[in-house]
């Protein structure tokens, strides 16, 4: 079992940068690969990035590719998303996502919803123009 609770979003303007914090409960945190999602209002949730479980791969939607990083400390059972130069068109609801099931293959095949096991409720981000 793995409980995650996102937090961090709020109201900024185009430009600006935001850091969301994803705090997960569970001991299967540190063996889990993570993602990042985002679903605006009546649009499909879609996926945003991934990181392996011990961080050293990541991989990102080609709409946010050099501007948001994501980052994790097992440690402290926490994934972030950093967002810089931040755009109207981010304004969504930001989930994170964690895996169950053993790995079958690299980052970037972890890019739809049914890859995932466990998500958070979500946090708001809205960017002004």
């Amino acid at each position: 079992q793995v409980h995650l609770v996102e937090s961090g979003g709020g109201l900024v303007q185009a430009g600006d940068s935001l850091s969301l914090s994803c705090a997960a409960s569970g001991r299967t945190f540190g063996s889990s690969t993570m993602g990042w999602f985002r679903q605006a209002p009546g649009k499909e949730r879609e996926f945003v990035g991934a990181i392996s479980s011990s961080g050293g791969n990541r991989y990102y939607a080609d709409s946010v590719k050099g501007r948001f990083t994501i980052s994790r400390d097992n440690a402290k059972n926490t994934v972030y998303l950093q967002m810089n130069m931040l755009k109207p068109e981010d304004t969504a609801v930001y989930y994170c996502a964690a895996r169950s099931r053993s790995d079958y293959g690299r980052i970037y095949y972890y890019t739809e919803t049914y890859e995932y096991d466990y998500w958070g409720q979500g946090t708001q981000v809205t960017v002004s123009a």
